[in-house]
């Protein structure tokens, strides 16, 4: 840094010839240990801790070799023993060793600080670390006036520091003893080890050996050492103050207790609670055996000791008992055409459930209120039965809870826990009812379907009560066990499927299917509700900034996302704006255009390929009912050999499907000639019929037709005629029963472009209760037996 410049005067300044004792002289070549935390300065004295196994042989080189001195050079290396010669700073100060001892196992050893040197030539790479040197004595001063301001500045500053913290005055005090305060040379230097700045800086103040230029540096640092001196000064006196004026409001507070209790007008913590209760139950309509349980208690409650076990289960009694929203209800909006915005504002499609809901709500306008009722949503994941729920509660005015029950296996969380438990408290209900400080909110009661059930009881059994009108009224929570009238709560439960819910709970609601959307419904969902979601949860402006086309989004619908719901579809289009937040931020010019030639490098390969319709001899298409909505089916059938009779089935076929397929295998085999085949194809074929997917696990009886289709077709060999799909449930005897899904079936045929139907006549009420823009398109042919079935599939 300064060295170049001030070797000629070093030079100069040692011109003159001066003896000097021999056990003085430092040797040309020393032993080199290095530091890693902070560098050693002239005039230093200090103990140094060392492994003897690293050091050892770098003192004993020092004591024989080099005069007992040895030189102090900082290192960037992490841990000094892996240090290398490129590590080390090219500047250090020379040591010599005063004292070497042992303390716990390792060296001990005392070093002061002679002079500063530079590094000529490493003459060894390994302990012990060698180095040829040149050294930097320090330099006479004359009387310049420039470098007595600074130091005396760095002394003011010193003096400054030391009422900040003591320790600064310890230090000053030990160099006073050791150095006249007019050497500035070793005043730098003394100065410039007392701050805590880093490595680097204090690196810079050894190197300078033109003494101007340290002192500068050594000043720089000491004002910067004093303004954290002040902060910290700062600080600690805040936390003294506020920790005083704690302890004298606590003393405060305590005197006018006492001096309360002398003049009697104190109020202890139990009179306090008391009055709380009672302001509370003033602005409340309580039932009578409310009022007179809460009365009893408060008796109780006023001798009991606030030391006692039970002054705590009463005082927390008390707090739930008034806190509950006695008589409190809030004012229906009753408006028929405000209720309709909102729900065409929230959601887009579903116009048979708006219809349903609107027809619920106009009930409640004719007479006036919205009673108490039970509506079930039932429907795949993702179609909004939730956001249904809230979007009721909104049209009505009214407060909105949900809690999910699925996997509840503990029957207190519907009833509460009795007091006599520790910690008990009321069940989810009179939770609800305390939150909304309302006798009449709407609370959902989601996933009703995944309730279980163990050894702490059945929640499902639980539920009859609260669930049922006439029961609801006196609903009896273990915790309260004070009756708690529910009849003006709106229930709305949540399911995905029928099958699980307890026949008594299920006769108790009024069941509302949603059976998912269409590819044009999803569409419109995308654009008015999904990716304006996405585009604020991702911090996008709603224009100019990202633009997804018409074609992408139908992409993305068709190949992406083609389940019953749009939960997945909205996925993807927050993936696709993550993915646009991330390009602006690297420098793209908005807006990002995301067109359907681009989704792939957005959301990568298609989930789903264009469903293709198989067709051939032994291949007939049905329709099945999922969890997820509906799917088409493609059902196989094919002659393995001739050699012997048989019948072999696949696909993770479950009981109630298998028993459909041996139906539809006897019966074709007892009616084949009727139909044109021939009698004896089934007599020596070992038939193979296959249902794909075969991962996916199958059951259910509605595929009975289709399965007879499709063996006919082999016996025929002939293939169907018509792109039709079919679905009915297939006798002994040959008649064609009705099936469950009709909607959903009827939706995932038209999202396989499917448009001719075979459907149980039955099923027609069913069928004709799907809106009409599903059913737009649509021939369908109904059959009560499988005769009328045959001549619709293989003839023209």
């Amino acid at each position: 840094m300064d060295n170049q410049e001030t070797d000629t005067q070093i030079e100069e300044n040692n011109s003159g010839a001066e003896l000097i004792r021999a056990q003085d002289a430092l040797p040309g070549t020393i032993p080199i240990l290095p530091q890693a935390e902070r560098p050693f300065f002239p005039g230093q004295i200090i103990p140094l801790l060392l492994d003897p196994e690293a050091w050892g042989p770098t003192i004993q080189s020092a004591q024989e070799n080099a005069n007992g001195v040895l030189g102090l050079l900082l290192t960037r290396a992490e841990r000094p023993e892996q240090a290398t010669s490129e590590d080390f700073y090219r500047m250090g100060t020379a040591a010599r060793i005063h004292r070497i001892g042992r303390v716990d196992g390792r060296l001990q050893v005392l070093l002061e600080g002679v002079q500063r040197f530079r590094v000529i030539e490493w003459l060894s790479q390994q302990a012990p670390l060698t180095a040829r040197v040149r050294y930097y004595p320090e330099p006479r001063v004359e009387d310049d006036t420039e470098i007595k301001a600074y130091a005396i500045a760095i002394i003011n500053t010193i003096k400054e520091l030391v009422p900040l913290n003591p320790l600064y005055g310890e230090e000053f005090k030990l160099f006073l003893d050791n150095f006249h305060p007019n050497d500035p040379s070793h005043l730098a230097d003394f100065a410039a080890s007392l701050t805590t700045s880093g490595k680097d800086e204090q690196q810079d103040v050894l190197e300078a050996v033109d003494l101007v230029k340290r002192l500068q540096r050594v000043h720089a640092l000491l004002i910067k050492e004093l303004e954290i001196a002040r902060t910290q000064a700062h600080i600690r006196k805040q936390v003294e103050q506020d920790m005083q004026k704690h302890q004298r409001e606590h003393i405060l507070r305590e005197q006018m207790k006492v001096i309360q209790k002398e003049l009697g007008i104190s109020k202890d913590d139990r009179t306090a609670e008391l009055d709380k209760f009672r302001e509370r139950l003033e602005s409340l309509d309580l039932p009578d055996k409310a009022a007179e349980r809460i009365q009893e208690e408060m008796d109780k409650f006023a001798v009991l000791e606030s030391g006692s076990p039970e002054y705590a289960t009463t005082r927390n009694y008390l707090d739930w008992l008034t806190s509950l929203p006695w008589g409190k209800h809030t004012e229906d909006r009753l408006d028929l055409k405000e209720a309709r915005r909102i729900l065409d504002e929230d959601h887009d499609g579903l116009e048979d459930v708006k219809q349903r809901i609107m027809e619920f709500i106009g009930v409640g306008i004719m007479k006036g209120e919205v009673s108490g009722s039970i509506i079930l949503f039932v429907g795949p994941p993702g179609v909004g039965k939730t956001s249904l729920g809230r979007s009721i509660a909104r049209a009505l005015g009214r407060r909105f809870f949900r809690f999910s029950l699925g996997g509840m296996r503990d029957e207190a969380e519907i009833k509460g826990h009795r007091r006599t438990y520790v910690g008990a408290m009321p069940g989810k209900f009179i939770q609800a009812i305390k939150d909304t400080q309302a006798a009449n909110p709407v609370i959902m009661l989601d996933e009703i379907d995944k309730v279980g059930a163990s050894y702490q009881g059945d929640p499902a059994s639980a539920l009859l009560e609260v669930l049922d009108p006439e029961q609801n009224s006196d609903f009896l929570d273990h915790f309260l066990d004070v009756p708690f009238d529910l009849s003006k709560v709106l229930f709305i439960c949540t399911a995905n499927q029928l099958d699980t819910i307890p026949g008594p709970l299920l006769d108790r609601m009024e069941v509302i299917h949603l059976s998912g959307y269409l590819a044009s419904e999803k569409m419109d969902i995308a654009r008015h509700h999904l990716l304006p979601r996405q585009l604020e949860r991702n911090g996008l402006k709603p224009r100019g900034q990202l633009r997804i086309d018409k074609g992408a989004l139908r992409r993305i619908i068709e190949e992406y996302a083609r389940e019953a719901g749009v939960r997945r579809l909205e996925k993807h289009l927050s993936a696709i704006a993550r993915k646009a937040v991330v390009k602006l931020l690297e420098g793209e010019k908005p807006p990002i255009h995301v067109r359907a030639k681009d989704i792939e490098d957005y959301l990568g390969k298609p989930v789903f390929s264009r469903e293709k319709r198989l067709s051939g001899v032994g291949i007939i298409t049905g329709l099945a009912w999922t969890a997820m909505g509906g799917a088409t089916l493609s059902i196989e059938a094919t002659r393995i050999h001739s050699f012997t009779r048989g019948f072999k089935l696949t696909g993770q076929l479950g009981d109630v499907m298998r028993e459909s397929a041996e139906i539809a295998y006897s019966h074709i085999l007892a009616n084949a000639e009727r139909w044109g085949a021939s009698p004896d194809f089934f007599e020596n074929s070992l038939i193979h019929l296959h249902v794909p997917a075969g991962a996916t696990p199958k059951d259910g009886p509605s595929a009975g037709i289709t399965m007879a289709c499709a063996l006919l077709s082999l016996a025929k060999n002939r293939r169907a005629v018509r792109k039709l799909a079919m679905t009915g449930e297939l006798t002994l005897t040959g008649q064609v029963l009705p099936v469950g899904g009709i909607r959903e079936k009827v939706i995932a045929a038209r999202r396989a472009n499917i448009r001719e139907l075979i459907l149980p006549a039955a099923n027609r009420g069913d069928y004709e209760e799907i809106p009409e823009y599903i059913r737009e398109g649509l021939k369908v042919h109904f059959a009560e037996k499988f005769d009328e079935v045959v001549p619709i599939v293989f003839e023209k």
